[in-house]
């Protein structure tokens, strides 16, 4: 019987002339096997997916590819949840289905406890936490909260605010922070305030650059003293700092006296005994209507935290602020404390549905326009708490923004 040729290394080969054995694949530029998907195979084979680490090296070496995937998303992760160049996960929405990998996820947790929050529309969900600063540094700040302490990372090249445009370092521990959150994150935040501050009403006294100012008849006179930095600023947009004339200026709370940084409006020409109004706020639809939305701090450490103190609260429902002659917009509806309205910030677009927890006897007084987006009609329609206008988008150092109101429902 007549042998077949050899191959090879002595191989048999097959009657068509090819040599016997496994057939060794052209290998690919990088030396490796293309494995599914496109994805190259290491030289035994095993193609190298995220996981290989973790299939190679076995179960200690898994956990830690996942613990430095779970930081690198943290610390690389946009605002919104997804890395730099990734799209959101469907995961992160409250209709995502129930796969392993949509329920598993931090960013689909955080999108399932946003969308559950009251009052939270649409875009631009925004979320805050107040307290007292314990702990600080460059990259983490450690806040003390009626619910415990919170541990939150300092987004990359994350605003923080005290007096000025500051380092993280600059903070200290004890003051009172205001931290917005970074869209669709619990523990990083996107901007930071330090024992800001705030001060609208009716100058009562001026004594050698201190000033006393009346917010109305429910909050207790408030101390002001201009920053000698700044004073040439303030001056320029109040410049009759005499008693009876108006004030709203922003700047650091030092205990109970206020340091005036930033002027908040300019000063009207009217007395606050003599308030006039010339064409005021636009209404857009019935029950709705635009102007400016501003902000106030909490007149007692219990005060309700999210709510707003409406300018025109019914005469009827026995509000102590109804003492003031200033007399409220024509174009608001008179409403009682506890309404609901639907405030939007056509700034960022964020809106929530919040409660009328009291009487904006500052925002009668003012007949101004905010500047922050474009020209909003005159007059204040919102005097939002501290933490409602930061959740909404706000800046606080910025005074206002621009919003429309509906009353709710």
């Amino acid at each position: 019987m007549q042998g077949r040729p050899a191959g090879p290394r002595g191989r048999p080969a097959d009657p068509q002339g090819q040599p016997a054995g496994p057939q060794r694949q052209p290998a690919s530029p990088q030396g490796r096997h293309a494995g599914p998907q496109g994805q190259p195979a290491g030289p035994l084979g095993r193609h190298t997916g995220p996981l290989c680490c973790g299939r190679c090296a076995g179960a200690q070496a898994a956990a830690k590819v996942a613990r430095r995937q779970h930081f690198r998303a943290a610390v690389f992760a946009r605002p919104g949840g997804g890395l730099s160049g990734e799209e959101p996960t469907a995961g992160a929405g409250p209709t995502a289905s129930a796969g392993p990998t949509a329920s598993a996820g931090p960013t689909a947790r955080a999108g399932r406890t946003a969308s559950a929050d009251h009052g939270a529309e649409g875009a631009g969900r925004f979320r805050t936490v107040t307290g007292t600063l314990v702990d600080v540094s460059p990259h983490i700040l450690v806040v003390a909260t009626g619910d415990g302490e919170r541990r939150l990372a300092l987004a990359p090249g994350g605003p923080v605010w005290r007096g000025r445009l500051a380092s993280a370092t600059e903070l200290r521990p004890g003051e009172r922070v205001v931290v917005r959150l970074a869209p669709g994150r619990r523990d990083v935040a996107d901007k930071v305030w330090a024992s800001i501050g705030r001060v609208a009403g009716t100058i009562s006294a001026s004594d050698s650059g201190e000033l006393m100012v009346e917010e109305g008849t429910t909050r207790r006179p408030q101390v002001v003293v201009i920053a000698p930095a700044a004073a040439n600023q303030i001056r320029v947009r109040f410049p009759q700092l005499e008693p009876g004339n108006l004030i709203d200026v922003i700047g650091l709370r030092r205990g109970a006296v206020l340091e005036a940084l930033i002027p908040a409006t300019a000063q009207p020409a009217y007395l606050a005994s003599r308030v006039t109004r010339g064409r005021a706020v636009v209404k857009t639809a019935a029950h709705t209507f635009s102007g400016s939305a501003t902000w106030h701090e909490p007149a007692e450490p219990g005060e309700e935290p999210r709510g707003i103190a409406y300018p025109a609260v019914d005469p009827a429902a026995g509000c102590a602020e109804t003492t003031l002659t200033a007399p409220g917009p024509a174009e608001l509806p008179y409403l009682a404390v506890g309404s609901l309205l639907s405030v939007r910030n056509e700034c960022t677009g964020a809106a929530r549905v919040l409660p009328v927890t009291g009487c904006g006897a500052a925002a009668r007084l003012f007949h101004d326009r905010c500047l922050t987006c474009g020209t909003s009609p005159r007059g204040r329609v919102a005097d939002l708490t501290l933490v409602s206008f930061a959740e909404l988008g706000g800046d606080l150092e910025r005074a206002c923004f621009n919003a429309t109101v509906t009353v709710w429902p």
